[in-house]
């Protein structure tokens, strides 16, 4: 038997369903097209500063093979490889770094904008699009 206060909560709950933010989730499609563009002129996460970079290189020596290549239009460091050939290839494959191995990451929680031309995709996964599959 339905009470006033279940009438209520159903109320209540309906109402706030239009305020809860849909979920989306970002798949990454396609294959390397082996051009070098995400080689030179890539972003890291948590270097703001020319002076964390430096610092970030003495604890892992392996990012010296990384060097500050300039600044987006946003102020946000740009970095490259310096192990990049003119062809766009790898010089040290066998040795490249995991970060290099897993780019670009199969599913990421933000909408990834990747270089003109690049053989992956970045395709958004909503609820809609879900439902759909």
């Amino acid at each position: 038997m339905l009470t006033s206060m279940d009438f209520i909560k159903s109320i209540i709950y309906e109402f706030l369903s239009y305020f809860v933010p849909e979920k989306v989730e970002y798949k990454i499609s396609g294959e390397c097209k082996k051009c070098g563009k995400c080689c030179n002129y890539m972003y890291s996460k948590d270097t703001y500063t020319e002076k964390e970079f430096k610092i970030m290189q003495m604890i892992f020596p392996k990012y010296k093979r990384f060097y500050i290549k300039g600044k987006d239009e946003q102020g946000n460091l740009i970095f490259a490889c310096k192990l990049v050939t003119p062809e766009g290839l790898c010089s040290d494959y066998k040795h490249r770094l995991k970060m290099c191995k897993n780019y670009p990451a199969k599913k990421i929680n933000y909408p990834g904008k990747l270089h003109q031309g690049c053989g992956y995709k970045v395709e958004e996964i909503n609820f809609k699009k879900f439902l759909k599959n």
